[in-house]
């Protein structure tokens, strides 16, 4: 029974990770309709941001309320970066979806490089607060903090979209962009600022996905936004493009199965299932758990 508990908490701690990833990639797809390769570099930098601040920004630190400063840094990191794409590089080529998948998929790599260039390529070490170090027993199991963090956040996080998205006029905007950008525009309202919105949501994040994979991980490095990237877009396909309710169901499935699998199979054999499970739902349901069939 504690096995059990354990694989389950555990792959739930996975499965918020993929979450925070998949959030924002879910909203920008959905509003934007962009393809965002270089998401992932948006958690390489808020990850290193949050790993820089715990040792040199004043007031921040690896305890306490001084990684919240440390992690508070790495998100603004991530926003600033996000929306810095998006006014220079996306925004001249939202008509052009090839170029946009062309700009994104290069700056995803340019970011690696850029990150390897200035901290290396071998993982560093991460700052954690030492209770993330320590387990606590629930129903017998030794579940490590770290995971329940992730999960308590990314909790949060869905709360706290969810309720941005129904109760905030610029959540209406884009819940009515998602579903008919070109009715949105012809009444006047000005989308482009929902844009640059939804892509410095999605920045938020994914940094924080970056400080707190840190913590989960134990270490940072310049390609952990890409490998993380890659179960993000998984996440978003399954769950319908533009969901946010779908992006968690999903992320709940893929988690959980990735744990399960490669606990009671051989190692690797989790992530052949989540690729099988992504066949799966694009053969039976190619709009997603939670998404619309197009019209025409």
């Amino acid at each position: 029974m504690s096995t059990i508990v354990l694989l389950t908490l555990t792959g739930l701690g996975l499965s918020a990770l993929y979450f925070l990833v998949a959030s924002g990639l879910s909203l920008v797809f959905g509003l934007a309709d962009v393809l965002n390769f270089a998401h992932g570099l948006f958690l390489g930098v808020g990850a290193y941001a949050t790993w820089w601040a715990a040792g040199n920004l004043p007031g921040a630190g690896p305890d306490g309320f001084g990684f919240v400063v440390a992690a508070g840094f790495g998100v603004l990191a991530g926003v600033l970066v996000a929306v810095l794409v998006e006014l220079v590089l996306i925004r001249p080529l939202y008509s052009r979806t090839i170029a946009q998948v062309l700009v994104t998929v290069g700056l995803s790599l340019a970011g690696v490089a850029l990150l390897q260039a200035v901290w290396g390529a071998d993982p560093r070490p991460f700052p954690r607060p030492e209770w993330t170090r320590q387990v606590t027993s629930v129903f017998g199991a030794k579940v490590p903090n770290a995971g329940l963090l992730l999960i308590v956040a990314a909790a949060l996080v869905l709360a706290g979209l969810l309720a941005f998205l129904r109760f905030t006029r610029y959540g209406l905007v884009i819940r009515a962009g998602v579903e008919n950008r070109e009715m949105v525009t012809a009444l006047g309202i000005d989308v482009r600022k929902a844009f640059t919105l939804v892509f410095a949501i999605g920045g938020a994040a994914a940094a924080l996905a970056g400080a707190l994979g840190g913590i989960y991980f134990g270490s940072v490095s310049p390609g952990q936004g890409g490998s993380l990237l890659i179960f993000g877009f998984i996440v978003v396909v399954i769950g319908g493009m533009g969901s946010v309710v779908g992006s968690a169901y999903a992320a709940v499935a893929v988690g959980l199965l990735q744990q399960f699998v490669n606990y009671y199979g051989t190692s690797g054999l989790g992530d052949v299932c989540v690729v099988a499970l992504l066949a799966v739902v694009l053969l039976l349901r190619p709009q997603g758990i939670a998404g619309k069939v197009a019209t025409a």
